[in-house]
């Protein structure tokens, strides 16, 4: 086998699109009518056998395309590289959804330089989300630019052209910890009034390719890890959009956002006054 160049980026992207569509249609496919479902760090923090099942698909076919990178999932399994890359994947972002039968539930996968185990010291060359329900391949490369792959074709996608934060339609999440979630809620309330509206889909990774492709204009988040971002941010960014966390800091657990640019200062200005206030 002729494996490509660990710089290649393209090939790169390439592996992440065959590998996320094959998980996609293994989710969509393959799930049983009733699927067997166990928490993780809370009752509410699920995961279903197919979350496994699809990653243990994905980590098959890195590990045989790409014996040398290192692979982190957010289910069980996963293994150690030697050649600086790790391959980050979540099987089914969007479990709940999955789980009811709603939409949008996706599959990313990002290879990523660094250590995605801790924020600011990880860095995405390429990555590729599926949203099976809606039938949305998306994908980049650092330096590349982002692009969108349907059953029309593939084009390019870019940021919104959103200039006033009151008119801006952003999405948010909120995590399985009731803390956590109340200090979300608490900034919520901040942040409504000042906004066109507010969605909450389901999924990160969905979340970050519709501000990639001015289906949204923000995105802002708390309690999240790099599995749930590393495709999107990558997508996302090389649309045009801008990465925040609290203030000029790296995104962490405690905030991370992604706005078109014409809008990222005010809502920056915006998430960091209603976090204070939470």
């Amino acid at each position: 086998m002729n494996l490509p160049d660990p710089l290649d980026r393209h090939a790169l992207a390439e592996l992440a699109r065959d590998v996320a569509e094959q998980a996609g249609r293994l989710i969509v496919q393959g799930r049983p009518d009733r699927l067997e479902v166990s928490s993780k760090s809370s009752r509410r923090d699920i995961v279903t056998e197919m979350d496994q099942r699809a990653q243990d698909a994905l980590c098959e076919a890195l590990a045989a395309a790409r014996p040398d990178d290192a692979i982190l999932g957010e289910e069980q399994g996963g293994r150690p590289g030697t050649s600086g890359l790790t391959w980050v994947l979540d099987p089914i972002d969007g479990t709940v959804n999955y789980l009811y039968g709603l939409s949008p539930f996706s599959v990313s996968v990002a290879v990523v330089e660094g250590d995605p185990t801790t924020w600011g010291r990880w860095s995405p060359l390429a990555g590729a989300v599926v949203i099976p329900p809606v039938g949305l391949t998306y994908l980049a490369t650092l330096g590349g630019g982002a692009m969108v792959q349907d059953a029309h074709g593939a084009r390019e996608v870019r940021a919104s052209s959103a200039t006033e934060l009151s008119m801006a339609l952003v999405a948010t999440g909120f995590a399985y910890g009731a803390e956590l979630r109340c200090v979300q809620t608490r900034a919520f309330v901040e942040i409504i009034p000042k906004v066109r509206d507010i969605r909450r889909t389901g999924s990160a990774a969905a979340d970050l390719c519709w501000v990639a492709d001015g289906r949204l204009d923000g995105y802002f988040e708390a309690g999240l890890h790099a599995w749930d971002v590393a495709a999107g941010q990558l997508i996302a960014t090389e649309a045009g959009a801008v990465l925040h966390g609290l203030g000029d800091e790296v995104p962490n657990g405690e905030l991370y956002a992604m706005s078109a640019p014409g809008i990222s200062a005010d809502f920056a200005a915006l998430l960091r006054s209603a976090h204070r206030s939470s």
